[in-house]
């Protein structure tokens, strides 16, 4: 489906080609948005490939419907179609949290904020699936918002919680090694409240779990 032919939509610039979408700025009904076009995939059979884009779409919008239900830093759900496979988000404020830390704007503060932020993601039921600091915006104020929910699961694992947070910890380690302790504060920001009905401490220890498998096999 072509750009042109979604209701309302003014395309700006292309953000993003990623590996499954296209993440493009613009307006929606005279306000500042994102449409999120997932493009056919030539090495799938078409088939696979519209049950996958289906299923994705309709979990992030399910996602994002109720993170916006509850007040989630996170885009706010615009208007969508499954079978084309687009949907058109509000424009959050802010820059990636990975180009502000590489310019000191942002520190370990902000990392332990990430931190207490997954864990209320999880606690929402979702996890994230590409928890990495692109992913994450941070204003000027130093406030942090999370986008691009295309691979999130609702009512995940333990498993799929532990490796929220060791994608971020590879993330860190590897594209901000300048920031000594930054794990550290992730997981601090993460086990900070010490509610018993979340297992955060369960998460912490799969998560080094899965650490510890990843430094085993590599």
């Amino acid at each position: 489906m072509a750009t042109g032919a979604i209701p309302a939509w003014a395309p700006s610039e292309v953000l993003h080609e990623g590996a499954e979408a296209t993440v493009t700025s613009g307006t929606w009904m005279g306000k500042p948005a994102v449409l999120k076009l997932r493009r056919p995939r030539g090495y799938r059979h078409p088939d696979l490939d519209r049950m996958l884009t289906r299923q994705r779409i309709s979990v992030e919008a399910r996602v994002l419907g109720r993170l916006q239900h509850m007040s989630f830093p996170s885009p706010s759900l615009h208007d969508l179609n499954v079978e084309a496979g687009w949907m058109v988000l509000s424009r959050l404020s802010g820059r990636p949290l990975c180009d502000a830390l590489r310019d000191g704007s942002a520190g370990l503060d902000e990392v332990r904020s990430v931190g207490a932020l997954i864990r209320r993601l999880h606690e929402a039921g979702f996890s994230h699936g590409d928890m990495t600091t692109h992913n994450i915006l941070v204003d000027g104020s130093g406030g942090l918002s999370m986008i691009d929910f295309g691979l999130a699961r609702i009512s995940p694992e333990l498993e799929h919680m532990g490796l929220d947070l060791q994608v971020l910890n590879e993330c860190l380690t590897a594209s901000h090694s300048e920031i000594g302790g930054a794990v550290e504060a992730m997981l601090e920001g993460y086990l900070e409240r010490g509610d018993a009905e979340f297992r955060a401490k369960e998460v912490v220890s799969r998560f080094e779990d899965i650490r510890g498998r990843v430094r085993y096999h590599g």
